[in-house]
């Protein structure tokens, strides 16, 4: 029975496996039989275990030189200590990997940085923040460009493609260090552009900001009390002034209360041509304006709104009104209240107003010592305002106002026999304007009337027109128009009233910041209906302000005034030069 070819093969290869090594041996001593013998010495290297260990490290020619750095492969491997056991390290138990999380190499989320996601849920450390310096915003997520530090624009909107040059004339320059750009400084929010560097700061009292100030003058007065042939007399002006504005989120009070004392040192003739004097032998004349406004913000849309106020003052010098034989001017005062409302209904707004007035004066003292009462001049006046606006376009608002009022005199019949209680109103159309910051204002024409419970007054009517105007006209000049009707009261016999309308221009110049030129031109009519009388007056004014820091400025001013009437010795032209010093805060 014969074998199988593996088994043949198995065979074969274990005989070849056992004769092998008895061949080599044989080899080898064959070839060195052939070759001539050398000798070799016995060295400690030769029985070195490890790499290199045949030859010095100093004389290899693969050595490291100086310079070159040593890599992890050239280091010389180090011994193992003779003095462990490796057998008991591998009877050693291995530790626990049970909730151990591995790092190879790297914590976790150690590759997030300041920005980048952190598998942790860690919180971040917050950059330190200099004072003042603006807080970058946080970035939206991985991959965002960093926050920058640059201060936010000045204006809302979109950037100017090409601003006019006048945008940059006649600007203080920002301080290095309130622009933030010193070198080294810590970043900071830029403040806020000064726009009149030499004005009042004020004080803070709680939420409210208070500024205060006055004017101390002295000068001379050609006609004080505007005879038609002048009497002059040296002057003193005592002018204080006060303004508190609230600074809240919500709601807004502003007080703005300014008065004047003319003081003259020299009292006025009693008689002229054997007659009692149409002007006081006393000049003296107070005069404040004074107002409180409030709002109350309800909503959005809707404030609530109130106003009181207080005018108290004299008759203007050259008045008919002006009694003859009079010691002093009587004072009146004109108080009063408004309350309303103001809604916004989207473009349109509607703010409407009941309004309370007194005027009330003080008797007159004459110069003989006796005194007459001026009660028949008191009266109330009731009535409302209504004001319908809507938002046409940026920068421009038409609006229609009405108004109307009822005047209740303290005596039915005046000093003269006449019945002066009256009703009476306007209604007038206009719009206020803005465009781009260099003209800005109000302007509205429209229609007075007034009717008498006395059926000899005629009725008191005419056109009327407000309105303000503001030009910057560059950057050093400011020009200003007002315009302004109004009808008062009359103690002239048969005259309904006076219809009195006011025009004014001013001009401001700045040579420099700390100092101004300001030149003021006034014409009005005064138009006594139903007494054919008609006063035009006329005024040119010129100021110097030396500003010498917030606190303190200087002032001279001359004024040149002038009364044209149609009744004859009823006109007169007075100057005033004064010079005087601001105190402010």
């Amino acid at each position: 029975m014969g074998s199988s070819p593996s088994m043949g093969r198995s065979k074969r290869a274990l005989f070849l496996g056992a004769a092998l090594p008895c061949l080599v041996p044989g080899l080898a001593l064959t070839a060195l039989g052939s070759a001539p013998a050398a000798a070799q010495s016995l060295t400690p290297d030769l029985f070195n275990p490890n790499r290199g260990g045949f030859a010095s490290p100093e004389t290899l020619p693969t050595r490291r030189t100086a310079g070159v750095p040593q890599s992890p492969s050239d280091a010389l491997p180090v011994l193992p200590d003779p003095a462990a056991d490796p057998r008991k390290a591998r009877e050693k138990p291995a530790t626990s990997r049970i909730g151990q999380v591995p790092t190879y190499g790297l914590p976790a989320a150690a590759g997030a940085s300041n920005s980048g996601y952190d598998s942790l849920n860690r919180k971040r450390q917050q950059p330190k923040l200099y004072p003042g310096q603006p807080k970058p915003k946080r970035a939206a997520g991985p991959g965002s460009p960093a926050p920058t530090t640059a201060p936010p624009p000045l204006t809302l909107g979109l950037p100017k493609i090409a601003p006019p040059p006048s945008a940059s004339a006649n600007k203080a320059p920002v301080p290095a260090a309130m622009a933030g750009t010193v070198p080294g400084q810590p970043l900071r929010r830029r403040l806020k552009a000064d726009d009149d560097a030499f004005g009042a700061v004020g004080d803070y009292a709680g939420s409210f900001l208070i500024k205060g100030g006055l004017e101390l003058s002295t000068g001379y007065d050609t006609n004080p009390t505007r005879l038609n042939k002048p009497v002059g007399s040296p002057v003193y002006v005592v002018a204080p002034d006060l303004l508190v504005a609230s600074d809240w989120e919500r709601h807004a009070l502003v007080a703005d209360l300014r008065g004047s004392f003319s003081g003259y040192t020299q009292n006025m003739p009693a008689t002229i041509d054997g007659f009692a004097s149409p002007s006081p032998v006393e000049a003296d004349r107070p005069d404040f304006t004074g107002h409180v406004d409030g709002r109350l913000d309800v909503s959005r849309d809707l404030k609530l709104t109130s106003q009181l106020r207080l005018r108290l003052a004299t008759d203007n010098p050259g008045s008919p009104n002006v009694q003859a034989g009079l010691q002093r001017y009587p004072v009146y005062a004109a108080y009063g209240t408004t309350v309303g409302f103001d809604q916004t209904f989207n473009r349109f707004q509607v703010a409407a107003g009941a309004t309370v007035d007194r005027t009330a004066y003080t008797d007159s003292k004459l110069t003989d010592g006796s005194t007459f009462s001026n009660g028949d001049r008191d009266f109330n006046q009731y009535g409302g305002i209504g004001r319908f606006s809507y938002d046409l376009k940026p920068g421009l608002k038409p609006f229609v106002e009405i108004q109307g009022d009822t005047r209740v005199h303290d005596q039915a019949a005046d000093r003269n026999g006449f019945f002066r209680d009256s009703n009476g109103g306007y209604a007038k159309a206009g719009t206020s304007f803005e465009f781009s910051r260099i003209l800005t204002g109000e302007i509205s024409v429209g229609y007075s009337a007034r009717n008498y419970t006395d059926p000899r007054l005629s009725q008191l009517a005419g056109f009327l027109t407000s309105g303000s105007l503001i030009w910057n006209a560059s950057g050093l000049t400011t020009m200003k128009f007002f315009t302004d009707t109004q009808i008062a009261e009359t103690t002239v016999p048969g005259s309904s009233g006076v219809l009195v309308r006011t025009y004014s221009a001013e001009v401001d110049h700045d040579f420099r910041r700390w100092l101004t030129a300001v030149g003021k031109f006034t014409y009005g009519t005064l138009d006594y209906q139903g007494q054919n009388r008609n006063d035009k007056t006329y005024s040119l004014e010129g100021n110097l302000i030396y500003k010498l820091n917030r606190n303190i400025w200087v002032k001279g001013t001359l004024r040149h005034d002038i009364l044209d009437s149609n009744q004859p010795g009823s006109s007169s032209q007075g100057t005033v030069m004064l010079v005087g010093v601001r105190l402010q805060n």
